[in-house]
């Protein structure tokens, strides 16, 4: 899984209630991997947006769970 515009790995999502928290993640051979300081992880689905960490891409999980 990459960012389609800049192929970066690292992504983030927000929280679900407070939109000013937010959980860091890489892809790395298909699995995510949160931040080791987060203890909460979100659950992602298909549906929750997610944010590259390089450039302004921004969209739903499942547009991008299967970009290598």
């Amino acid at each position: 899984m990459s960012c389609p515009i800049c192929k970066s790995k690292q992504f983030y999502v927000k929280d679900s209630v407070d939109e000013f928290e937010t959980y860091e993640f890489t892809s790395k051979g298909g699995q995510i991997i949160f931040d080791g300081t987060v203890s909460n992880t979100p659950e992602l689905t298909g549906e929750n947006e997610i944010f590259c960490q390089r450039c302004s891409w921004h969209g739903p999980y499942k547009n991008i769970q299967n970009t290598r």
